[in-house]
């Protein structure tokens, strides 16, 4: 152990910090836990010095409660886990086009929620609205609903009636509404044209649309290279099944690990080809005779979206990069 020092988490805190590790001689490599958080910022400046960055998972508790837990001593775990090759995932570069939609789909998720959750007060305050209040606005569609509370007048004096008190909420409620589906839409709009745009093989494959699309170039990530095979995104994915055999029995189960968005997408188009592509069906039917249970079969049927995906990500990284 050589040293441990605190720096401020900021630009002039990085250049500091490379300083400080300059000064012990060359600098081999670089452990960082959550690359894609609180890190981020520290692993694009070491990479901008071009020195090498791992990401560094955090110790387990077993280890914290047998050594204790403090910054140093994550420290120097993270550049123990780094320097014996335990940990060699190479982070995302977070530096294109798929941070972007990242971001965007962080704005767009956010917006759905509090719409979907604005919906449900709309819905709430009619079922206790007064009678009259509640008998007008029944049995209309969800677009007439919020046109027709959206555009209630109020009358501030009699804002001690609860009727009156009732309109105002189901108006400002309404209203919240209609913001929300607006930046979901502009959020929609600006993803559909840069999925599109930044992987065009990708989305032309059957099933996966450009929100699919979105959510497994996210997984990705920029520098889909730092994936060493499709075996490792299908990992990353959670669509390699974990071998559960015993005895006489041979299967394999759920793998619990990975990102678990990327593998519902990958859910969503394996539900789309079992519908509409019909060589998917035949092969549901023949796996389906042979004993597998549904489950089973959409397990095998992810595996192989995944290897479709990982080429047409690769084949469409190339490309950028050639042009």
């Amino acid at each position: 152990m050589l040293g441990d020092r605190e720096f401020p988490a900021s630009k002039v805190g990085y250049r500091q910090l490379i300083a400080w590790l300059v000064a012990y001689g060359t600098v081999v490599k670089v452990g960082v836990e959550g690359t894609g958080s609180y890190g981020a910022g520290l692993a694009a400046l070491l990479r901008e010095h071009h020195v090498q960055v791992v990401e560094v998972d955090r110790p387990d508790r077993q280890a914290r409660r047998r050594k204790g837990k403090s910054d140093p001593l994550d420290a120097f775990a993270a550049a123990r886990a780094a320097l014996s090759g335990e940990a060699d995932g190479i982070p995302k570069s977070r530096s294109g086009p798929v941070e972007a939609i990242r971001v965007l789909r962080v704005a767009r998720r956010g917006a759905v929620k509090a719409r979907t959750a604005a919906l449900n007060q709309l819905r709430g305050l009619l079922v206790s609205a007064p009678a009259e209040l509640r008998e007008s606005l029944s049995g209309l569609a969800e677009a007439a609903l919020i046109g027709r509370c959206a555009a209630f007048r109020v009358d501030n004096d009699r804002a001690a009636d609860p009727a009156v008190a009732t309109k105002a909420a189901l108006r400002a409620v309404a209203r919240r509404i209609r913001m929300l589906g607006d930046e979901v839409h502009d959020a929609d709009r600006q993803l559909r044209s840069l999925t599109a745009r930044t992987a065009p093989r990708t989305t032309a494959l059957l099933g996966i649309g450009v929100e699919i699309a979105g959510q497994l170039l996210v997984t990705a990530g920029d520098n889909p290279e730092r994936l060493r095979c499709e075996a490792a995104f299908a990992h990353l994915c959670a669509a390699a099944p974990i071998p559960a055999s015993s005895g006489r029995t041979d299967r394999h189960r759920l793998n619990r690990g990975g990102d678990r968005a990327a593998n519902a997408a990958l859910y969503m188009a394996v539900v789309t080809r079992m519908r509409y592509h019909e060589p998917t069906r035949t092969y549901v039917a023949r796996r389906t005779a042979e004993g597998l249970s549904k489950k089973d079969i959409m397990r095998c049927l992810k595996r192989y979206v995944v290897r479709e995906v990982y080429a047409a990500v690769l084949a469409d990284f190339t490309a950028a990069q050639t042009t």
